[in-house]
């Protein structure tokens, strides 16, 4: 980061002309207030070169196919020039061959065409978050003189990839919320744009608690985002991902993730679960059911898994609650568990939104706990239909 100019500087490398005057208007607001400033290179050579010219840069966006070096090729060479940035790769729709392979070559994240410029943005931050809760964590690696001071950076890592801003449609809303333990554990939750106007929703709990769980956290958001954009069906898309987890995966830790895909207009939820909690259904009169398990396993422990999937058609003021077992199996002080009926108790009274049911969970838990420490994240998804043809 440029600390002079108190602006973010990334390096736009792409050989299409039209690129640079395009990102310039369209980003003009947070050039203007000093948040990012913009530098740009045709190729992958140009950008390496300004790359060693130019320490304050703190994020790549590249393209792939571009002349005398390729993005690929590109993010091979960005750790030996300049270590200390992000990488974030614009690839065409659906490419996942080149989307892997620019993951497996260290890209934070990614990008198709044609830029979606709302998505790009948080992109951008969710990038820049992630390298600035990065290098604090570098700068403290050698005042750690306890577990506590790892598990404070774990925390941070983790935060840094959760949504902050949720989609707003008259056809229904989503909110989110995570509140980490003192004992970071790996909780995510996710939310992305789908084609034809579908949204992909996504909770997951990581086995183990520190760096390592919040790293794996990362890795498995990371191959759910790619894999999802590729393949539809979310029973296709947790075979994929629990196989490329498996694959790389020597300490054996795995994450129980729920994969869920939401077409507004038909108000149809098509969902896969990977050995998590079951959500809630609740109706609009208060009534609720919990939706039927697919009967898969947790990612990254089984060779060649296969996964179920199945449907539920919602109605208009209908809302789907995800969440983590930190929800059901938070404590209080008696040792008494929260449990799942306490949880049902909580939609027997009509809410108005997605914010209200959350605040509504997370404070009738905490209400519960007391004083009892907390030793597992809690993570809570809502999505409320509003209407639809």
């Amino acid at each position: 980061m440029d600390e002079a100019a108190g602006a973010y500087r990334i390096l736009v490398v792409d050989d299409e002309p039209d690129l640079e005057p395009l990102v310039l208007q369209r980003m003009r607001r947070s050039i203007r207030s000093g948040q990012y400033q913009f530098v740009f290179a045709q190729n992958g050579v140009e950008a390496l070169q300004k790359l060693g010219q130019d320490a304050d840069i703190d994020m790549v966006l590249s393209d792939i196919n571009m002349p005398q070096m390729d993005g690929l090729s590109l993010l091979e060479r960005i750790p030996d020039v300049a270590p200390d940035t992000r990488s974030v790769i614009i690839s065409a729709y659906g490419d996942m061959k080149n989307i892997r392979a620019a993951m497996n070559r260290g890209a934070f994240d990614f990008v198709t065409k044609p830029l979606d410029f709302d998505d790009l943005r948080v992109t951008i931050e969710r990038t820049l978050n992630n390298l600035a809760a990065w290098r604090q964590a570098e700068s403290s690696r050698m005042r750690l003189v306890a577990i506590e001071n790892e598990l404070d950076i774990a925390s941070k890592m983790q935060q840094s990839i959760l949504p902050t801003e949720f989609p707003e449609s008259p056809l229904y809303e989503i909110c989110g919320n995570m509140t980490p333990a003192r004992e970071v554990g790996g909780d995510f939750f996710d939310i992305f744009n789908l084609e034809n106007g579908h949204i992909g929703l996504a909770i997951a709990d990581v086995s183990g608690k520190g760096v390592p769980a919040a790293l794996f956290m990362m890795a498995s958001r990371t191959l759910l985002k790619g894999t999802a954009i590729g393949l539809y069906d979310p029973a296709k898309v947790l075979t994929e991902v629990n196989q490329l987890l498996y694959e790389d995966n020597e300490a054996m830790m795995f994450v129980t993730l729920l994969y869920a895909v939401y077409d507004p207009a038909s108000r149809v939820l098509t969902y896969a679960n990977g050995g998590h909690t079951l959500p809630v259904l609740i109706h609009a009169d208060g009534t609720h059911t919990v939706l039927p398990s697919t009967n898969g396993i947790a990612l990254g422990v089984m060779d060649g898994a296969d996964f179920e999937q199945a449907s539920v058609t919602c109605s208009p003021g209908d809302t789907v609650v995800f969440y983590t077992d930190g929800v059901t199996e938070a404590f209080n002080d008696k040792s008494e568990e929260f449990g799942m009926d306490r949880l049902l108790e909580i939609f027997d009274s009509p809410m108005d939104n997605c914010r209200t049911t959350i605040e509504s969970i997370f404070d009738t838990v905490t209400e519960f706990a007391g004083d009892a420490p907390q030793f597992d994240d809690i993570t809570c998804l809502a999505l409320r239909c509003i209407e639809g043809s």
